[in-house]
């Protein structure tokens, strides 16, 4: 279904209806879903939320819930693809208008004409050959890549903003979102620049307060802004040592899995003039005369060190005087919340704690879920140091491979695919960084992990080449279904990201090398 108008065609129609809200599992969804509820408050408008991990649960609750589903079908001309018929007309039919044009004039004048529909037709023929094949260009593009478009919070806070019901928070909610992407790198930088800047003008319209007694802000109140910040995780919340050693982007350049890159980041802190002291303190109890001018010694000292993208573009969120934090820290917070491997809640507590964690008035389970992602990324740095340290990323061909073995530490953290996805992503940055073999660098990688041993199971991910020109598309998921087609493998495609698959154990050889065949 294409909606041209999000506002009459998509909220105005459910407006007066009960609503099925099916919400996946990902931050940006959960965003989405909070911005859509806020809107449903605000009309009145009942609804149901059904969180939902994969297709099959998708399935599921749809059949649950069908008898009272209606389908809205909205046929639009304007936005279907066109036929061949009507751009170009057909030869004969040219041909039979020649014809009747032809009024006994002279030869010449008929010769010129006819000379002139020769190049016409000519010409119309070459612009049919090209309109032919942008059209196989683009459906090949379409389907044997997967790739992302604006962030799903962002289009429903543009819904609210039509509406002239957007708040704060709901502003927040679509900057969250639009972290999320760049976290899990779905994004070029460049979208998420642009996309910074659309949000930015809103953050300046919500957020601009006069300083005088009129305009004075109360003390629990909610205030974003725009900063160039640090690219380190939970920096704010942790200590900038575990930060450095924790973050995908220092731990990379760096090189810490090495002796020679732990030399390294002590020269980077002595360079800065930071004690040690005070670097492995929190962040919080650190020398306010070190904090003050603290991102621009890191900057100045990340140059000289090669690290030129220390500081980016992000968003703060204040709540009161006493509590602040990052967009990217509640994206980690958020995540590690979902994806928890505490076993003492089903997938759907889990959910519901996450979406919880989202509202300011649940603060302290968003400063659980922080405790939860220093876990997560402690257990990511050091998944990736052993398979550096013990050479488990290999060349098969055409990819890189890397599996994760029964036994290893912290493997079940790593079992759903947020979080498999994430590590495959650092993993391959920690390679690119540390390889010499210039092929080996533009390759893309393949990682599996244990899934569940009773059914002998693992999880499979994909991810692209990292490459600074990379589009962030992504292939695996039509080659990991011809690969399983041709082999008879026993997989389950249930992820709404396709180059996340379940494969059992035992066909996970010939799987692979069905794959090496396909892409070679």
């Amino acid at each position: 279904m294409f909606v041209s108008d999000f506002r009459k065609e998509f909220y105005e129609v459910v407006q007066s209806q009960r609503v099925l809200l099916f919400v996946a599992s990902d931050v940006d969804a959960l965003c989405a879903c909070k911005i859509l509820q806020a809107l449903f408050q605000c009309d009145h408008v009942q609804y149901t939320l059904v969180p939902v991990s994969g297709w099959q649960e998708l399935e599921t609750a749809f059949l649950e819930h069908k008898e009272q589903i209606k389908l809205l079908i909205k046929q639009d001309d304007d936005l279907e693809v066109p036929a061949y018929e009507d751009i170009f007309r057909d030869e004969e039919e040219d041909e039979e208008h020649s014809g009747n044009d032809s009024d006994g004039s002279e030869p010449s004048e008929k010769r010129t004409r006819l000379e002139e529909e020769i190049v016409e037709q000519t010409m119309r023929r070459r612009q049919q050959r090209e309109w032919e094949a942008r059209r196989r260009d683009i459906l090949f593009d379409y389907e044997q890549y997967e790739y992302h478009g604006t962030s799903s919070a962002m289009v429903m806070f543009e819904l609210a903003w039509m509406l002239s019901k957007d708040l704060n928070d709901m502003l927040w909610w679509a900057i969250v979102g639009l972290t999320d992407q760049w976290v899990q790198d779905k994004i070029t930088q460049m979208k998420y620049v642009t996309d910074v800047g659309v949000l930015q003008r809103h953050v300046s319209r919500h957020n601009h307060r006069n300083e005088d007694e009129e305009n004075t802000l109360s003390v629990d109140c909610t205030r974003i802004s725009f900063e160039y910040d640090l690219r380190l995780a939970l920096y704010q919340h942790w200590s900038l040592h575990d930060s450095l050693c924790n973050t995908s982007y220092t731990a990379a350049r760096f090189k810490l899995w090495s002796v020679h890159g732990q030399k390294r980041l002590q020269e980077f802190l002595a360079d800065m003039g930071l004690p040690l002291k005070q670097v492995k303190q929190k962040f919080q109890a650190m020398d306010i005369s070190l904090k003050e001018n603290l991102r621009e010694m890191i900057e100045e000292s990340a140059n000289k060190f090669g690290m030129k993208d220390m500081r980016m573009q992000t968003f703060s969120i204040h709540f009161g005087f006493k509590h602040k934090f990052l967009a990217s820290d509640v994206v980690f917070a958020t995540m590690s919340l979902m994806e928890s491997p505490e076993k003492d809640g089903s997938g759907t507590d889990h959910f519901i704690q996450a979406l919880d964690s989202l509202s300011r008035s649940n603060l302290d389970k968003l400063y659980h879920g922080l405790e939860l992602a220093k876990k997560q990324l402690r257990a990511t740095q050091q998944t990736i140091a052993s398979c550096l340290c013990t050479n488990l990323v290999i060349s098969q061909g055409p990819f890189l491979y890397c599996s994760l073995m029964e036994g290893t530490p912290d493997v079940m953290l790593f079992c759903r695919p947020a979080s498999l996805s994430l590590l495959s992503k650092h993993l391959l940055k920690s390679f690119v960084c540390s390889t010499k073999n210039r092929r080996c660098k533009l390759l893309p990688l393949v990682m599996a992990a244990p899934l569940s041993v009773e059914h002998g199971t693992v999880t499979v991910v994909g991810i692209p080449p990292e490459t600074d020109s990379s589009d962030r598309k992504n292939f695996f998921g039509r080659a990991f279904e011809k690969a399983a087609e041709s082999t008879s493998s026993r997989m389950l495609h249930n992820h709404f990201d396709l180059s996340v698959i379940e494969l059992k154990a035992e066909d996970r050889s010939k799987f692979l090398d069905a794959l090496v065949s396909l892409l070679s």
